[in-house]
Formats: C-alpha cells, sequence, structure tokens
C-alpha cells in the first residue's frame, strides 16, 4: 500500500526526437495537484485506489476504510507501508488500533520504500499515463490515470504491468 503524486503540469522523460528538433510541450499554467492512494491485492493481481484531493491522515484513513470494506476475507488484511508520516500520525495509530481485528499494518525499514512492488508500478503508471502529454485540464489526467489503473486490472490486457513477475 502506497501513495502517489500526479502533477498537473507536464512531466517530461526520455523519448525519441528526430536530431535538431527538441520535444516541446507547452505549460498550461499553475501547478495542481492530485493523489492516489493504492494497494496492490496479491490474490487478485489487482491493484485496490482512490484519488484524493489531499494527502494526509484523514484520507489515508479513508483510504484504510475503504479497503476494509472492499475485502470479504476472513483473515485480516495485511498492509505493507513505509514510513510516511501519516502513516505514523495519531490519528493513523488510533485507525490501526479500530481496525486491529480486520487489518494488521507492517512497515517497511526506514529509507526502504523500494522494497514496496507498488512503488515500480507507480513509475509505470506515470510513464504511461502523465509522462510527455499535455492535457487540457486536471480532470482530463486523472481520467488518463484512472484508464490506466482499469488497464491494469483488466487480466486480458496487453499493456498491464506484471507485478507478480518481480518475485515469480
Amino acid at each position: 500500500m502506497d501513495e502517489s503524486t500526479i502533477g498537473f503540469l507536464p512531466v517530461l522523460i526520455a523519448c525519441w526526437m528526430k536530431r535538431g528538433c527538441q520535444k516541446r510541450i507547452a505549460t498550461p499554467g499553475q501547478q495542481q495537484w492530485r493523489h492516489l492512494f493504492g494497494a496492490y491485492n496479491w490474490a487478485t493481481d489487482e491493484i485496490v485506489y482512490q484519488v484524493a484531493q489531499k494527502r494526509n491522515s484523514e484520507t489515508f484513513i479513508a483510504f484504510l476504510d475503504y479497503l476494509v470494506r472492499q475485502h470479504s476475507g476472513m483473515r485480516p488484511l495485511v498492509l505493507i507501508l513505509d514510513n510516511g508520516s501519516i502513516h505514523h500520525s495519531f490519528a493513523s495509530q488510533a485507525a490501526f488500533a479500530v481496525l486491529e481485528d480486520r487489518l494488521v499494518p507492517m512497515f517497511l525499514p526506514k529509507y526502504c520504500s523500494q522494497l514496496n512492488p507498488i512503488e515500480r508500478f507507480w513509475k509505470y503508471l506515470k510513464s504511461s499515463a502523465c509522462a510527455n502529454k499535455l492535457f487540457p485540464n486536471m480532470e482530463a489526467l486523472i481520467v488518463s490515470v484512472e484508464k490506466g489503473l482499469l488497464q491494469q486490472n483488466d487480466k486480458l490486457s496487453t499493456s498491464r504491468f506484471r507485478l507478480l513477475k518481480i518475485f515469480s
């Protein structure tokens, strides 16, 4: 489980260009942000996600509640978390205590967030849905991101990022 931030201003990554013709993407103006909360479900090979206006303890707890409501299993959910400040806030710790019979938080060692497989998925999603593109508004950017998330959860899609192959 992890969070990622999407910015409205275009992100440029490596791409092919004709020699002497540098690719240019206009900037539409003021930076805006949206935050993705996501969890990889090992059992279904899917990403469960929510888009939020803010990245804080309140939205993190709302996502925890959403995860618990989505989970139908008898055993508690096991969440692998990095050491982000919102994961250790008093409100989040209280939520973990309230939900202790429904989910178990497990924290990665400090400064080792790259051990969380969803970090690789965020990089893939941003490069395929956001990079080297100019969107007319934030809603169009979010539509592109959600399309990428829906493709990821479509088992027949040829453009899926294979999280299970990382550990196979």
